[in-house]
């Protein structure tokens, strides 16, 4: 009996149904059982197949994908990879369908021709293997994508950070941290930067689709922006970013250098420049997501003086970058994320901290 990773293909143009097959015939541990032309004729498949994970197309006749989606997750429990467009339309549906539960998602070159489609080859193939070996585990994060805009003042008042809070994230990063920063308060005191393996093109909506259900402001970094409090920064994708220290305030740089850990942005640089420019002002925190992007980097936070902290495994989608982190003894804690922004608010109120200490 063969032991390889059975794959069904689910995409309205023939070209993809071609394509994405060639790919991933590229390694031996993956078969693509079949395909299918839209979701009707998936959902018959995977009844039929039994497929240990599911590429989706999401933009298709009859039973579109987000519709198919509802029902994969409704009648089987296989993971779902979506490949989605690199539209705004497209990315706006792949945010739907990370939260109806879609395990991750990579995006199609604009030109799908086979020479461009090897472009996403190892990135696809990486996200069907750790898919498969996936509990489907269910987090502890909600589906909070679509969660009305908060009340924000006009104009926030520029408050200088107590402590700058750098977190690393990637698979299952959408709903996982949408949930934590949904959980901060307007008047939070530290200032946050974030890098989310996700690709150019992505994060711009995915910074305004998180501020308008955050009570903090939260947006796309750009170089020049500064650190305040009450604020996320969102790295873009396809750069890295750093934090300086400057004499007109403490700010955000891009950059556009060598990938790191084979990402860019990488969790990793911006750890190494956070441990660097602050120390002890500041909080590393790795999330969920495959791989070890930032495990090193965060020992470097650790020796600086600053709060480290590994999302706890019960509460990841994948646990490989705080699992890397705590086996090398870099994560001072431990925390599950139900409880990371009680955590962040003690860390940033050194008032709450004093309080807390004297009880």
């Amino acid at each position: 009996m063969s032991s390889k990773l059975r794959v069904l293909v689910v995409d309205d143009s023939a070209l993809m149904r071609k394509l994405i097959p060639q790919i991933l015939a590229q390694d031996s541990e993956i078969e693509v059982v079949g395909t299918a032309m839209d979701g009707a004729f998936g959902l018959k498949k995977i009844e039929d197949l039994r497929p240990d994970v599911v590429t989706l197309d999401l933009e298709m006749p009859r039973m579109d994908g987000l519709e198919t989606l509802r029902e994969i997750t409704r009648r089987f429990r296989v993971p779902v990879i979506v490949v989605s467009a690199l539209t705004t339309d497209g990315a706006s549906a792949t945010f739907k369908a990370l939260a109806l539960g879609a395990f991750d998602f990579v995006a199609k070159p604009r030109d799908a021709a086979s020479a461009h489609m090897d472009e996403i080859a190892l990135d696809l193939i990486n996200k069907i293997k750790v898919a498969a070996k996936s509990k489907m585990r269910n987090t502890t994060a909600p589906a909070v994508l679509d969660r009305p805009r908060p009340n924000k003042p006009a104009l926030r008042p520029r408050r200088e950070p107590t402590k700058i809070i750098a977190i690393g994230i990637s698979t299952g990063g959408p709903n996982a941290l949408q949930y934590l920063l949904t959980q901060l308060p307007g008047d939070f005191p530290g200032s946050i930067v974030v890098v989310q393996h996700m690709p150019e093109g992505f994060t711009e909506m995915f910074s305004r689709r998180l501020d308008e259900s955050c009570a903090i402001d939260v947006k796309e970094a750009q170089s020049g922006d500064l650190l305040i409090a009450g604020r996320a920064l969102i790295c873009p994708g396809d750069r890295h970013i750093k934090l300086r220290r400057m004499p007109l305030g403490n700010t955000v740089v891009l950059s556009d250098e060598a990938r790191m850990n084979g990402h860019r942005p990488s969790v990793d640089v911006l750890f190494r420049s956070v441990a660097a420019e602050f120390g002890s002002r500041a909080v590393g925190v790795l999330m969920t997501g495959m791989g070890d992007d930032g495990a090193e980097g965060l020992g470097l936070m650790k020796d600086a003086g600053a709060l480290t902290i590994a999302q706890s495994e019960d509460s990841c989608t994948v646990f490989g970058m705080p699992k890397a982190a705590i086996e090398r003894g870099h994560a001072m804690r431990v925390v599950p994320l139900d409880m990371l922004a009680n955590t962040l608010a003690m860390q940033c109120n050194p008032e709450k901290i004093a309080r807390a200490v004297k009880v």
